[in-house]
């Protein structure tokens, strides 16, 4: 009886060491994948289907994107053509030793119903010292969203990527006077093809057609 209770006892204290063990396991792991799971910029890229549409993965953290005309890229939320026409100004959390990439691009195009064009990237920088973009390497100059008519609310995704070094890119610079190479891009394509990993930073609007797209289609030589 002794001997019995003896092997039990011994068991049950294995058994509460491996628990220990296991939930010191599950307790380092959580807080990594709760922090990506919840971010604010996940589930609204998710619900809006940016993921997957553009990327696999959201971005842990948000850029700040400040048009001209004083309105505010927020997660989705609509702004008219007329409102984002101009160069808006983004900040992120920038190492200042760092390179990094940015990308404006358009999975709607020409609508989400049937993306036949997707993406047209509206605006690519690269080689961008810390969080400056006036310096970095313009290859796609801004051109601002131009949804057609009656093709409802398209999204315009930002995204930048961390460099781990210079890159020399050899794609075509793109003037904001033509909209010629500018549509069936694929930024997922483009960070693989430069190694630069997942995004570290993004947001998103969405828009639809206003009585400023025909100016830019103008301007782009339709």
């Amino acid at each position: 009886m002794t001997t019995t209770a003896g092997i039990f006892l011994s068991f049950l204290q294995l058994v509460i060491v491996f628990w220990k063990d296991l939930s010191k396991m599950f307790a380092l792991r959580r807080p990594v994948y709760s922090s990506r799971f919840f971010s604010s910029v996940a589930k609204n890229m998710e619900k809006h289907g940016v993921v997957p549409d553009v990327v696999d993965v959201a971005p842990e953290t948000t850029a700040e994107v400040t048009y001209p005309s004083g309105v505010k890229v927020e997660m989705g939320n609509e702004l008219t053509p007329t409102q984002v026409k101009d160069v808006p100004t983004v900040k992120w959390n920038a190492d200042n030793n760092a390179l990094y990439t940015l990308c404006m691009t358009d999975p709607d195009a020409p609508s989400r119903k049937e993306p036949k064009f997707r993406e047209w990237h509206h605006w690519l920088v690269g080689n961008i010292p810390g969080g400056n973009v006036g310096q970095g390497e313009t290859l796609s100059a801004y051109v601002g969203s131009g949804p057609p008519e009656g093709t409802g609310l398209h999204r315009y995704v930002f995204l930048i990527y961390k460099q781990s070094g210079k890159i020399n890119f050899d794609e075509k610079r793109l003037p904001n006077t033509s909209g010629d190479n500018r549509g069936c891009f694929s930024i997922r394509k483009f960070a693989e093809k430069y190694k630069l990993g997942q995004p570290v930073a993004g947001n998103f609007y969405q828009a639809q057609w206003d009585d400023y797209v025909p100016i830019l289609y103008k301007q782009l030589g339709g």
